[in-house]
């Protein structure tokens, strides 16, 4: 391919790419609840030596981390987002150099997880979760009316590039359905309402607090740096756990309720021969376990219980 062949190539996706970045119908969501399938944005444009020299000196404390250079990709990509915004063609060029990795290896990565983006993204990331319990409690209300509200659809972005809106699968928090999150903090038991109010305050640089964790949201440029592994100082901020969740253990130890424990209870006491190996006290590991019986087994007339073919047998016996 010549060069002019390659530039024009470069043009038509950097095109492609643009249009599908901060276009939407209002209120309508053509792409569905999936991640737009758009090629890495191109990005020729060098980074400044001073940026430049930060990003190899920090990649060089993420790799030290690792005993495999490859095995540092993930944050990688994190601490390139945390400079440009999303993965840019610039930053899958450093990755490869420094881990000594084809550009394909490491596009291949970047295009896999939904957390890496393939275009600009907002300076907050709203994902409203639309998973079954979330969906059946107002989730999916909450997309539509926040969508037709920002004016943008699934993995689109506002105008202003403060608000990139996801559809999520699952925030991990179903007992404070439904769910939204802002750069992965929590905002609990949300409703349309307090939804648009939050991105409202987030449009115009106002300052929201997470139900759980710490104090604010910070951006994504921010976040994507501490999923590099540089931290904000902000992880033990604030409560981790609310009280739908501590519900059920307060519940039990007020009651004084236990677990059941199996009459033959294999000692958590390390044996001789483990304390000479060095190990810990502790259960079987899964290898070395013995088997369960069987609640089912397979006969000629099928799959019975264990206990019919018992039964089966003593009648054959007499």
């Amino acid at each position: 391919m010549s060069q002019h062949e390659q530039e024009d190539m470069r043009s038509q996706l950097e095109e492609a790419t643009e249009r599908r970045v901060h276009h939407s119908v209002p209120g309508h969501d053509d792409h569905g609840p999936l991640h737009h399938h758009t090629p890495l944005h191109a990005s020729d444009e060098p980074y400044p030596e001073d940026v430049l020299a930060r990003l190899t000196a920090e990649s060089a404390q993420i790799i030290a981390r690792y005993p495999q250079k490859r095995s540092a990709l993930l944050p990688m990509l994190h601490l390139v987002q945390s400079v440009d915004g999303y993965v840019t063609g610039r930053g899958v060029e450093l990755c490869a150099e420094l881990l000594e990795l084809s550009t394909a290896e490491v596009s291949g990565v970047a295009t896999f997880y939904t957390q890496y983006k393939r275009h600009p993204n907002g300076e907050y990331t709203v994902g409203v979760c639309t998973n079954t319990l979330c969906a059946i409690m107002g989730g999916d209300q909450i997309f539509d009316e926040v969508s037709e509200h920002l004016g943008v659809g699934h993995d689109e972005t506002t105008e202003d590039g403060k608000i990139t809106l996801e559809r999520v699968e699952c925030n991990a928090a179903c007992d404070f359905a439904p769910v939204v999150m802002v750069n992965w903090e929590f905002f609990d038991d949300q409703t349309p309402e307090s939804t648009k109010k939050l991105v409202d305050t987030l449009r115009v640089g106002g300052v929201v607090t997470p139900t759980r964790g710490p104090s604010r949201v910070c951006t994504f440029k921010q976040v994507s740096r501490v999923l590099a592994g540089f931290t904000d100082g902000l992880a033990d901020e604030g409560p981790g756990a609310g009280h739908a969740s501590l519900r059920g253990t307060l519940l039990a130890k007020e009651r004084g309720w236990t677990a059941p424990r199996p009459e033959s209870q294999t000692s958590s006491e390390a044996t001789p021969e483990g304390k000479a190996g060095g190990l810990s006290a502790g259960l079987h590991d899964s290898t070395d376990a013995d088997a369960r019986e069987a609640d089912e087994i397979p006969t000629s007339e099928g799959v019975k219980d264990v206990d019919e073919t018992t039964t089966s047998r003593e009648g054959e016996d007499s």
